[in-house]
């Protein structure tokens, strides 16, 4: 087996260390402070190219393989979360939904638009009942006189008020199938779009400048044409958009725990007690061991996801495993990267007590951890 990326993804990895080191790093923490959209990272991240890696370049994108838009998402999320998750929740939740299952006109209307950064998309999924049951939504959408008419809500929903979002593909109850279950539907809904009303940025624990908001939809009015796909097919295209999401999450737990020892190492290298540097003393020597050690395993498993998905080979499993093993790692090197600081790790001076906070979202953004294990399970026929 050959581990080795290929040129081009080496050059992506240091390209987008290097935007992110010389960039965001300076004004991250101001960032986190002021809880305030940051247009200028976003315009920055746009002229540098990523915000549509993995859309052909016929519509815009940058014809990269999936493993390299991981690999830009973990760059991202080592120095700063809330950057990654616009990035990662504009192009996997927001954009690829229409590259996977729009019409060719669908896709030349807003796929350039999407992937050159002019615009951000969301991907409308949560509502206040409808969680870990994804299926249970309320939203509904009945069609009149060759028009959508969509009532309901939404909650939890990233890059769906900044000023450049431009629309939002929602799930919604669009009939009854056969077995008289609900028939779900994945709808384009434009930002203008009449009775869409956007609700205010929450007060989040992490994520401070990512742009999180509730949505609901008053008698909102959209032509048949903006259904994704073929009728009734919205539940399985939902499921497969958290797939591909899923991977994208878990390289911001690998990137997020990457950054935390990284700052760990460097800390107990300067930091003395008793009169040594803290990386002498073997108890924090073996903390460094094993955070390391946890995140080389992490990677090899993504970065597995991601070529299976890359190789059209079922991916189902290993994107839960590796968006599980991801996260949860991160929460254990974060909190031992927080330890090793001790009290200089609980003070917003260090960048670690940024990363403690942002981490916990990942046991529960795109699938909860207890939700992971349930996909892993049914794989093995539990």
């Amino acid at each position: 087996m050959n581990f080795d990326l290929t040129e081009e993804q080496k050059i992506i990895r240091n390209t987008v260390r290097d935007f992110a080191e010389k960039e965001i790093r300076p004004i991250a923490a101001d960032l986190d402070q002021k809880e305030e959209f940051s247009y200028e990272i976003v315009g920055k991240m746009a002229d540098l190219g990523i915000m549509g890696m993995p859309v052909p370049e016929k519509y815009g994108g940058g014809g990269t393989d999936y493993l390299s838009y991981i690999i830009a998402v973990e760059e991202l999320a080592r120095v700063d979360a809330s950057s990654a998750i616009t990035m990662c929740a504009h192009i996997s939740l927001g954009t690829m939904p229409i590259y996977y299952y729009g019409t060719e006109e669908q896709k030349r209307k807003w796929l350039p638009k999407l992937t050159s950064g002019q615009m951000l998309a969301s991907f409308g999924l949560t509502e206040p009942d409808a969680g870990s049951d994804a299926g249970a939504t309320k939203t509904k959408a009945i069609l009149k006189n060759d028009m959508w008419v969509i009532n309901g809500s939404k909650c939890f929903i990233t890059n769906a008020g900044t000023k450049i979002s431009g629309l939002i593909t929602i799930t919604a109850i669009t009939g009854k199938r056969k077995d008289n279950r609900n028939e779900i539907g994945c709808i384009l809904l434009p930002n203008e779009t009449e009775g869409y009303n956007i609700g205010s940025s929450y007060n989040k624990m992490g994520w401070h400048w990512s742009d999180t908001r509730g949505l609901s939809f008053v008698d909102c009015c959209v032509p048949k044409e903006n259904l994704l796909g073929e009728k009734g097919h919205g539940f399985r295209q939902m499921l497969e958009i958290l797939d591909g999401g899923r991977l994208s999450v878990g390289a911001m737990g690998l990137g997020g725990a990457q950054g935390a020892y990284e700052m760990a190492l460097k800390y107990a290298k300067e930091r003395f007690q008793f009169g040594k540097p803290l990386i002498s003393f073997q108890i924090n020597a073996f903390k460094l061991s094993d955070m390391l050690t946890e995140i080389e395993m992490a990677r090899l498993l993504l970065y597995k996801a991601a070529w299976l998905k890359d190789n059209n080979r079922p991916f189902i499993r290993e994107a839960a495993m590796a968006k599980l093993v991801c996260s949860e790692t991160m929460g254990r090197v974060v909190n031992q990267a927080l330890q090793l600081h001790g009290g200089y790790g609980f003070m917003k001076e260090y960048p670690v007590e940024r990363f403690y906070r942002d981490q916990k979202v990942l046991d529960i953004a795109e699938g909860t951890s207890e939700i992971q294990r349930i996909v892993i399970s049914r794989t093995i026929g539990c």
